[in-house]
């Protein structure tokens, strides 16, 4: 299951994240702004914002497994659609339908570790299928331009090629993913994929909710703005495309081993907030920083984004377990993806504006660091969930 999850994520963001290394080639063959091809970067962020919360409702309905087999059968055919065409508003028709099968698979990977992997080891699980995600991005940022699209020979030749990857994690997933067994908890509750909380709207009035999705909003803003510009950086900057792409993909390489290792040194340490908000200040200090580095230190830079976003992801995304009741976790969690990537839609668009406008990314980094500092703020402001403050919190209890 753990495998397939991967596989998932893998085939999810590759169509994404090639967009960027060929955004310079969309919009001169397509005759479009940069704002334009940032929405079609975002569009699929943008349909998940609307359909997380009924996604994991979906899920209640039909169980995990059917749930995203389908959400991966709908985002492979509007991936392979992208293929075939011939202009800028049916590439945009069918990013959305892409959207909409990324949309309904997105909520429910935290759910599906969530109902298969007791809460000790969500964290591990979490961080496992998420490096899947980082893999399909890094290596989609590093071989579109100069691998890929050559051998494609066309825009859309790029995108049938990116939705290969969809087409077998779709086909693996039918043929080997199963939901886990019912089983019952010590109480007699039933849990497990036949499993359907039906939590009051309480969780709507929890600061820890708001808190969360918060935090997720900032990390999507760096996490897609980066992603969708920082080739775009490196070549106003006087980087070739091949090298621009190249350093943007290495943010991705980074963040693989950080998604294991923040997460594993939290919890060997045993307290979470510095983490969070310590990551948050080197991202602050990445961004205004940005303005002003030449090209070779685009490498250090993309090492700094890439400890400060990947490295948090899990962790945040493991918050919704740590610090939300059992009843609440799978609308929670719809609820605070759909409040979340708004940021992942939001960033890369107004970044488009911005270098339309200005015909530069300075002021664009200016926002991020001013992000950054918020997002340093919620870290200092959310309950501490490391071992170390539970345990501290059962021996005040005992006394």
């Amino acid at each position: 299951m753990l495998g397939c999850a991967w596989l998932i994520g893998f085939a999810m963001f590759c169509p994404i994240l090639c967009i960027p290394p060929i955004a310079f080639i969309i919009k001169q063959e397509l005759r479009v702004s940069h704002a334009a091809v940032g929405l079609l970067f975002s569009l699929p962020v943008a349909v998940l914002v609307v359909l997380a919360l009924p996604s994991g409702l979906l899920a209640d309905w039909l169980g995990t497994k059917r749930a995203v087999g389908i959400g991966a059968a709908v985002m492979a055919a509007g991936s392979l659609m992208r293929g075939m065409s011939g202009s800028y508003a049916t590439l945009l028709a069918w990013t959305s339908l892409y959207g909409v099968g990324f949309s309904i698979i997105y909520p429910n990977l935290p759910k599906l570790v969530g109902l298969w992997f007791p809460r000790e080891k969500v964290g591990l699980a979490t961080g496992v299928y998420t490096t899947g995600i980082t893999t399909g991005a890094g290596i989609s940022l590093a071989i579109t331009l100069p691998l890929v699209f050559p051998l494609a020979g066309s825009i859309q030749g790029t995108f049938f090629f990116w939705s290969i990857p969809a087409v077998v994690a779709t086909a693996l997933w039918w043929i080997l993913v199963k939901d886990p067994p019912l089983i019952r908890d010590p109480g007699g509750r039933a849990s497990g994929a036949n499993r359907v909380d039906h939590p009051s709207s309480s969780f709507w009035k929890s600061r820890n909710m708001w808190m969360i999705a918060l935090m997720l909003f900032l990390n999507n803003l760096h996490f897609y703005t980066w992603s969708a510009w920082t080739p775009a950086l490196m070549m106003m900057k006087g980087a070739p495309p091949d090298l621009a792409a190249l350093i943007a993909s290495f943010r991705a390489w980074v963040s693989l081993p950080m998604i294991f290792l923040m997460p594993w040194v939290s919890y060997r340490v045993g307290v979470r907030k510095p983490f969070i908000w310590g990551s948050a200040l080197l991202l602050a200090l990445a961004s205004w920083s940005a303005i002003y580095l030449p090209v070779p230190l685009g490498w250090p830079l993309m090492a700094a984004v890439a400890i400060s976003t990947g490295g948090t992801f899990p962790m945040i995304l493991a918050f919704l377990l740590e610090m939300l009741p059992n009843q609440s976790v799978g609308t929670a969690s719809g609820a605070v993806l759909s409040i979340g990537y708004i940021g992942g839609l939001l960033g890369p668009w107004l970044a488009g504006h911005i270098v339309d406008s200005t015909a530069s990314l300075d002021l664009a980094l200016v926002f991020l660091g001013g992000a950054a500092i918020l997002w340093a703020w919620v870290g200092f402001s959310v309950p501490e969930t490391g071992r170390k403050a539970l345990k501290d919190l059962d021996q005040t209890k005992d006394l």
